[in-house]
């Protein structure tokens, strides 16, 4: 058989099989899911967090310093994520996906998007700072923050598969990353910005004010809220 007649014979396959899903609470392992039309649906929150201007720091810095602030802030990220009940899901190349599910989802996302802000801006940039201190370069990021149903089925080839993540909240947290509007790093939806606890909303040490400012959000016609507030990691 050729290529050709094989391409065609699997994708007719993948057409033409009906879907099975089943309902999931937590997020399912890889090998949990079958490679045919077979899926988990989940209710749950999705963060992604991007490292910004990816480019201008692999064509103006030399690639171990780059590979040194990719490697210091997916860290720091995935510390986070882990530390607050998150599941790492992805990584694409300068940013990372990761899955919340249970009560309190949008609040623990909201809270790690918040602490990944303070560890960049008070822990990786003066740490840059002083190993490098000749260098002007200054770690930009920004963390996009949905939650709805999630559709998850296994895409690829016996052998080399991964899981697919369908969805609003994932396509929506990812587009969220680019925005990095004046000093804003953390972006949520409208639907996060209504299930947040007191203590993911409001922030101060006397007088408690909101933490997120309502912004209407051009590309997509919708209001979201977007914070330069930081959380201090305990």
């Amino acid at each position: 058989m050729s290529i050709s007649e094989q391409l065609t014979q699997e994708i007719n396959e993948i057409l033409e099989a009906k879907w099975t899903t089943v309902d999931a609470h937590d997020v399912p392992e890889a090998e949990k899911v079958a490679l045919g039309n077979q899926a988990k649906k989940i209710e749950a929150t999705v963060l992604y967090a991007d490292l910004a201007d990816s480019t201008d720091l692999v064509d103006g810095y030399k690639d171990w310093f780059a590979a040194e602030v990719y490697k210091t802030y997916l860290n720091l990220a995935c510390r986070l994520i882990r530390a607050n009940g998150g599941e790492i899901t992805a990584f694409d190349g300068d940013r990372v996906m990761a899955v919340f599910t249970g009560s309190n989802k949008n609040s623990s996302a909201t809270k790690t998007g918040l602490q990944i802000n303070y560890a960049v801006r008070n822990i990786l940039n003066p740490a840059l700072k002083t190993k490098y201190p000749s260098t002007a370069y200054q770690v930009e990021q920004a963390v996009g923050i949905d939650t709805g149903s999630l559709f998850i089925a296994k895409t690829g080839i016996r052998g080399s598969n991964d899981l697919v993540w369908v969805g609003r909240a994932a396509n929506y947290a990812a587009k969220l990353c680019s925005l990095r509007e004046d000093g804003y790093a953390t972006y949520i939806t409208e639907d996060v910005y209504k299930k947040l606890n007191e203590s993911s909303k409001y922030g101060g040490d006397t007088d408690k004010k909101d933490m997120w400012e309502k912004h209407m959000w051009s590309d997509m016609g919708i209001a979201v809220y977007r914070s330069n507030w930081w959380w201090t990691p305990a």
